[in-house]
């Protein structure tokens, strides 16, 4: 990187305050990507990944079952202090 020279404060306070903000765009970026990491990894989720593959030899009411259960339990589990 080169070393610039500045002729003023005013150069320096500007190029100082540029590097701010885009600390500031790159930090907001993160929490966002976070965020949505955070809401893609939900039990839901997980269970309709794993089940995609076995959407055809599972019947349909066995796997709305599963669905709508397997994401309390996990919940149940994640959230119990002791583990199982």
């Amino acid at each position: 990187m080169e070393n610039k020279k500045y002729s003023s404060y005013a150069a320096i306070d500007r190029d100082l305050e540029i590097l701010k903000l885009e600390k500031e765009i790159s930090y907001q970026k993160i929490v966002l990507s976070i965020q949505k990491t955070r809401d893609a990894v939900t039990p839901e989720n997980i269970i309709s990944g794993f089940l995609a593959p076995y959407k055809e030899s599972i019947p349909n009411p066995f796997r709305s079952i599963l669905q709508t259960i397997v994401p309390y339990v996990i919940s149940y589990f994640l959230n119990n202090k002791k583990g199982f």
